[in-house]
Protein backbone atom coordinates (compact mmCIF):
# COMPACT_ATOMS: atom_id res chain seq x y z
CA UNK A 1 0.00 0.00 0.00
CA UNK A 2 1.25 3.58 -0.59
CA UNK A 3 2.77 5.14 2.50
CA UNK A 4 0.80 7.41 4.78
CA UNK A 5 3.34 10.08 5.68
CA UNK A 6 0.88 12.18 7.65
CA UNK A 7 0.90 12.39 11.43
CA UNK A 8 -2.09 11.60 13.65
CA UNK A 9 -4.59 14.46 13.43
CA UNK A 10 -4.81 14.70 17.21
CA UNK A 11 -2.09 12.68 18.96
CA UNK A 12 -3.23 13.85 22.43
CA UNK A 13 -6.72 12.46 21.78
CA UNK A 14 -5.22 9.19 20.52
CA UNK A 15 -3.01 8.89 23.61
CA UNK A 16 -5.93 9.53 25.94
CA UNK A 17 -7.81 6.72 24.23
CA UNK A 18 -4.85 4.44 24.89
CA UNK A 19 -4.28 5.69 28.44
CA UNK A 20 -7.31 4.07 30.06
CA UNK A 21 -6.26 0.71 28.58
CA UNK A 22 -2.75 1.16 29.95
CA UNK A 23 -4.02 2.17 33.39
CA UNK A 24 -6.34 -0.84 33.48
CA UNK A 25 -3.46 -3.15 32.52
CA UNK A 26 -1.18 -1.73 35.22
CA UNK A 27 -3.81 -1.87 37.95
CA UNK A 28 -5.43 -5.19 37.10
CA UNK A 29 -2.95 -7.26 35.09
CA UNK A 30 0.63 -6.08 35.47
CA UNK A 31 0.48 -4.86 39.09
CA UNK A 32 4.10 -4.45 40.14
CA UNK A 33 5.54 -6.68 37.44
CA UNK A 34 6.33 -3.84 35.04
CA UNK A 35 8.39 -2.05 37.69
CA UNK A 36 10.03 -5.18 39.10
CA UNK A 37 11.04 -6.39 35.64
CA UNK A 38 13.31 -3.35 35.44
CA UNK A 39 14.50 -2.83 38.98
CA UNK A 40 15.32 -6.32 40.18
CA UNK A 41 17.24 -6.16 43.45
CA UNK A 42 18.33 -2.56 43.02
CA UNK A 43 21.28 -1.14 41.16
CA UNK A 44 23.48 0.98 43.41
CA UNK A 45 25.76 -0.64 45.98
CA UNK A 46 25.40 0.86 49.49
CA UNK A 47 27.35 -1.12 52.10
CA UNK A 48 28.18 -4.58 53.50
CA UNK A 49 25.94 -5.83 56.33
CA UNK A 50 25.65 -9.04 58.34
CA UNK A 51 23.72 -11.76 56.53
CA UNK A 52 20.42 -12.71 58.16
CA UNK A 53 18.13 -15.65 57.55
CA UNK A 54 15.93 -14.97 54.53
CA UNK A 55 18.38 -12.62 52.77
CA UNK A 56 19.21 -13.38 49.16
CA UNK A 57 22.28 -15.66 49.09
CA UNK A 58 23.26 -14.11 45.76
CA UNK A 59 24.19 -10.94 47.65
CA UNK A 60 26.74 -12.62 49.93
CA UNK A 61 30.14 -10.92 49.80
CA UNK A 62 32.42 -13.94 49.93
CA UNK A 63 35.61 -11.93 50.44
CA UNK A 64 34.24 -10.19 53.55
CA UNK A 65 32.65 -13.45 54.75
CA UNK A 66 35.99 -15.28 54.52
CA UNK A 67 37.83 -12.46 56.27
CA UNK A 68 35.41 -12.11 59.21
CA UNK A 69 34.43 -15.75 59.57
CA UNK A 70 30.67 -15.18 59.33
CA UNK A 71 28.40 -14.41 56.41
CA UNK A 72 28.04 -10.82 55.21
CA UNK A 73 26.08 -9.56 52.23
CA UNK A 74 26.09 -6.58 49.95
CA UNK A 75 23.26 -4.12 50.50
CA UNK A 76 21.88 -2.24 47.52
CA UNK A 77 19.94 1.00 47.37
CA UNK A 78 16.69 0.46 45.50
CA UNK A 79 16.19 2.91 42.67
CA UNK A 80 13.67 5.61 43.54
CA UNK A 81 12.39 5.81 39.99
CA UNK A 82 12.87 4.29 36.57
CA UNK A 83 14.08 6.46 33.71
CA UNK A 84 12.81 5.31 30.31
CA UNK A 85 14.62 6.48 27.21
CA UNK A 86 12.76 5.75 23.96
CA UNK A 87 14.80 5.62 20.74
CA UNK A 88 12.50 5.68 17.71
CA UNK A 89 14.46 4.86 14.56
CA UNK A 90 12.22 6.26 11.83
CA UNK A 91 13.44 4.54 8.67
CA UNK A 92 11.62 4.88 5.31
CA UNK A 93 11.02 1.10 5.31
CA UNK A 94 8.57 1.53 8.19
CA UNK A 95 6.12 3.15 5.76
CA UNK A 96 5.34 -0.25 4.24
CA UNK A 97 2.06 -1.95 5.05
CA UNK A 98 0.37 -4.83 3.25
CA UNK A 99 -2.83 -4.38 5.27
CA UNK A 100 -4.79 -1.62 6.94
CA UNK A 101 -1.85 -0.29 8.95
CA UNK A 102 1.78 0.49 8.16
CA UNK A 103 4.62 -0.71 10.33
CA UNK A 104 5.31 2.89 11.30
CA UNK A 105 1.77 3.45 12.58
CA UNK A 106 1.92 0.27 14.65
CA UNK A 107 5.39 1.06 16.00
CA UNK A 108 4.38 4.59 16.99
CA UNK A 109 1.43 3.16 18.90
CA UNK A 110 3.80 0.76 20.66
CA UNK A 111 6.09 3.65 21.58
CA UNK A 112 3.13 5.63 22.91
CA UNK A 113 1.99 2.69 25.03
CA UNK A 114 5.47 2.32 26.57
CA UNK A 115 5.60 6.03 27.39
CA UNK A 116 2.13 5.85 28.96
CA UNK A 117 3.25 2.88 31.04
CA UNK A 118 6.03 5.09 32.36
CA UNK A 119 3.58 7.89 33.13
CA UNK A 120 1.18 5.60 35.03
CA UNK A 121 4.10 4.18 37.03
CA UNK A 122 5.45 7.67 37.87
CA UNK A 123 8.69 7.18 35.95
CA UNK A 124 10.78 9.70 34.03
CA UNK A 125 10.38 9.34 30.25
CA UNK A 126 12.28 10.89 27.35
CA UNK A 127 12.77 10.09 23.67
CA UNK A 128 14.91 10.49 20.60
CA UNK A 129 13.25 10.54 17.19
CA UNK A 130 15.93 9.69 14.63
CA UNK A 131 15.55 10.07 10.85
CA UNK A 132 18.06 9.98 7.97
CA UNK A 133 18.20 13.78 8.12
CA UNK A 134 18.73 14.27 11.84
CA UNK A 135 17.13 13.77 15.23
CA UNK A 136 14.83 15.33 17.81
CA UNK A 137 15.69 14.83 21.49
CA UNK A 138 13.39 15.36 24.48
CA UNK A 139 14.98 15.04 27.92
CA UNK A 140 13.34 12.61 30.38
CA UNK A 141 10.49 14.26 32.29
CA UNK A 142 8.15 13.08 35.03
CA UNK A 143 4.45 13.66 35.53
CA UNK A 144 1.44 12.55 33.51
CA UNK A 145 0.97 15.83 31.68
CA UNK A 146 4.61 16.28 30.70
CA UNK A 147 4.95 12.68 29.51
CA UNK A 148 1.65 12.84 27.64
CA UNK A 149 2.83 15.91 25.73
CA UNK A 150 6.22 14.31 25.05
CA UNK A 151 4.48 11.24 23.65
CA UNK A 152 2.21 13.45 21.55
CA UNK A 153 5.28 15.24 20.20
CA UNK A 154 6.76 11.90 19.10
CA UNK A 155 3.53 10.71 17.49
CA UNK A 156 3.21 14.02 15.64
CA UNK A 157 6.60 13.74 13.94
CA UNK A 158 6.26 13.41 10.16
CA UNK A 159 7.63 10.33 8.48
CA UNK A 160 10.89 10.65 6.51
CA UNK A 161 10.24 12.26 3.15
CA UNK A 162 10.07 9.95 0.16
CA UNK A 163 10.23 12.76 -2.41
CA UNK A 164 13.95 12.18 -2.92
CA UNK A 165 14.44 8.54 -1.98
CA UNK A 166 18.11 8.38 -2.96
CA UNK A 167 18.99 10.65 -0.04
CA UNK A 168 16.71 8.74 2.30
CA UNK A 169 18.00 5.19 1.91
CA UNK A 170 20.73 5.37 4.53
CA UNK A 171 20.06 4.54 8.18
CA UNK A 172 18.53 7.16 10.48
CA UNK A 173 21.09 9.21 12.39
CA UNK A 174 20.87 8.01 15.99
CA UNK A 175 22.97 10.27 18.28
CA UNK A 176 24.65 7.57 20.37
CA UNK A 177 27.10 9.97 22.05
CA UNK A 178 24.22 12.16 23.19
CA UNK A 179 22.30 9.11 24.43
CA UNK A 180 25.29 7.95 26.49
CA UNK A 181 24.80 11.07 28.63
CA UNK A 182 21.03 11.48 28.35
CA UNK A 183 19.94 9.42 31.37
CA UNK A 184 21.37 8.06 34.65
CA UNK A 185 23.27 4.83 34.64
CA UNK A 186 21.05 1.71 34.68
CA UNK A 187 18.17 3.53 33.03
CA UNK A 188 16.03 1.59 30.55
CA UNK A 189 16.73 2.25 26.87
CA UNK A 190 14.10 0.87 24.48
CA UNK A 191 15.09 1.00 20.83
CA UNK A 192 12.16 0.79 18.40
CA UNK A 193 12.86 0.30 14.72
CA UNK A 194 12.71 -1.93 11.65
CA UNK A 195 16.12 -3.54 12.36
CA UNK A 196 17.28 -4.60 8.88
CA UNK A 197 20.33 -6.88 8.58
CA UNK A 198 23.36 -4.79 9.59
CA UNK A 199 26.32 -4.56 11.92
CA UNK A 200 26.00 -3.20 15.44
CA UNK A 201 26.47 0.58 15.52
CA UNK A 202 29.60 2.05 17.05
CA UNK A 203 29.07 2.58 20.74
CA UNK A 204 26.32 -0.02 21.13
CA UNK A 205 28.36 -2.12 23.57
CA UNK A 206 28.87 1.01 25.68
CA UNK A 207 25.11 1.57 25.71
CA UNK A 208 24.51 -2.02 26.81
CA UNK A 209 26.92 -1.60 29.70
CA UNK A 210 25.41 1.70 30.79
CA UNK A 211 21.69 1.00 30.34
CA UNK A 212 19.22 -1.86 30.42
CA UNK A 213 18.70 -2.17 26.67
CA UNK A 214 15.69 -3.62 24.87
CA UNK A 215 14.62 -3.78 21.24
CA UNK A 216 11.02 -3.55 20.01
CA UNK A 217 10.09 -4.33 16.41
CA UNK A 218 6.85 -4.49 14.42
CA UNK A 219 6.58 -6.95 11.53
CA UNK A 220 4.26 -6.83 8.56
CA UNK A 221 2.92 -10.23 7.40
CA UNK A 222 5.06 -9.84 4.26
CA UNK A 223 8.16 -9.55 6.45
CA UNK A 224 7.50 -13.10 7.59
CA UNK A 225 6.43 -14.63 4.27
CA UNK A 226 5.72 -13.38 0.77
CA UNK A 227 2.12 -13.87 -0.35
CA UNK A 228 1.30 -16.88 -2.53
CA UNK A 229 -0.49 -14.78 -5.15
CA UNK A 230 0.89 -14.57 -8.65
CA UNK A 231 2.03 -11.41 -10.39
CA UNK A 232 1.29 -8.24 -8.41
CA UNK A 233 2.68 -4.77 -7.70
CA UNK A 234 3.71 -3.35 -4.33
CA UNK A 235 5.05 0.00 -3.17
CA UNK A 236 8.67 -0.04 -1.95
CA UNK A 237 9.15 2.94 0.42
CA UNK A 238 12.93 2.60 0.49
CA UNK A 239 13.09 2.97 -3.30
CA UNK A 240 10.07 5.27 -3.56
CA UNK A 241 8.47 3.33 -6.43
CA UNK A 242 6.21 0.46 -7.36
CA UNK A 243 7.86 -2.90 -7.88
CA UNK A 244 6.43 -5.98 -9.55
CA UNK A 245 6.67 -9.30 -7.77
CA UNK A 246 6.14 -12.55 -9.63
CA UNK A 247 5.96 -14.87 -6.64
CA UNK A 248 8.75 -16.95 -8.12
CA UNK A 249 10.85 -19.48 -6.25
CA UNK A 250 13.90 -17.22 -6.67
CA UNK A 251 12.10 -14.28 -5.04
CA UNK A 252 10.94 -16.44 -2.15
CA UNK A 253 14.44 -17.86 -1.67
CA UNK A 254 15.91 -14.35 -1.62
CA UNK A 255 13.27 -13.29 0.91
CA UNK A 256 14.07 -16.29 3.13
CA UNK A 257 17.77 -15.39 3.01
CA UNK A 258 17.01 -11.79 3.96
CA UNK A 259 14.76 -12.94 6.81
CA UNK A 260 17.46 -15.24 8.18
CA UNK A 261 20.08 -12.48 8.04
CA UNK A 262 17.70 -10.08 9.75
CA UNK A 263 16.96 -12.49 12.61
CA UNK A 264 20.65 -13.25 13.09
CA UNK A 265 21.49 -9.54 13.32
CA UNK A 266 18.50 -8.98 15.64
CA UNK A 267 19.73 -11.65 18.07
CA UNK A 268 23.29 -10.33 17.98
CA UNK A 269 21.99 -6.88 18.88
CA UNK A 270 19.86 -8.22 21.76
CA UNK A 271 21.29 -11.60 22.85
CA UNK A 272 18.87 -12.02 25.77
CA UNK A 273 15.52 -13.25 24.43
CA UNK A 274 13.81 -11.28 27.21
CA UNK A 275 15.28 -8.05 25.87
CA UNK A 276 13.59 -8.17 22.48
CA UNK A 277 9.94 -7.97 21.45
CA UNK A 278 8.46 -8.57 17.99
CA UNK A 279 4.81 -7.71 17.35
CA UNK A 280 2.80 -8.14 14.16
CA UNK A 281 0.87 -5.24 12.67
CA UNK A 282 -2.36 -7.19 13.23
CA UNK A 283 -1.58 -8.06 16.86
CA UNK A 284 -2.71 -6.20 19.98
CA UNK A 285 0.30 -4.13 21.06
CA UNK A 286 -0.75 -3.73 24.70
CA UNK A 287 -1.37 -7.47 25.09
CA UNK A 288 2.10 -8.09 23.66
CA UNK A 289 3.65 -5.68 26.18
CA UNK A 290 1.82 -7.36 29.07
CA UNK A 291 3.10 -10.79 28.00
CA UNK A 292 6.60 -9.36 27.57
CA UNK A 293 6.74 -7.98 31.13
CA UNK A 294 5.14 -11.11 32.57
CA UNK A 295 7.88 -13.19 30.95
CA UNK A 296 10.63 -10.89 32.26
CA UNK A 297 9.23 -11.05 35.78
CA UNK A 298 8.92 -14.85 35.74
CA UNK A 299 12.50 -15.16 34.55
CA UNK A 300 13.78 -12.82 37.28
CA UNK A 301 11.88 -14.76 39.93
CA UNK A 302 13.69 -17.99 39.00
CA UNK A 303 17.20 -16.49 38.83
Amino acid sequence: MPPDTTSPANPIALLRQLEWRVRHAVENVLSGEYRSSFRGRGMEFDQVVRYEFGDDVRDIDWNVTARLGEPYRKKFVEEREVTLLIVFEDAPSLNFGSGAQTKREALLELAGLVMLLGAVNRDRVGFVHATPRGHLFREPVRGRGAILHAAASLLAQPAPSLDNPKSETRNPLIPWRLLARAAPKHSVLIWLGDFPPREQPDGWLVMQRRYQTMGFRVDDPWDRALPDDGLFAAYDPTAGRLVTLEGSAAEKAAHATWRGQREEAWRRMFPDSLSRLVVGTSENRLDALVKFFHARMRARATR
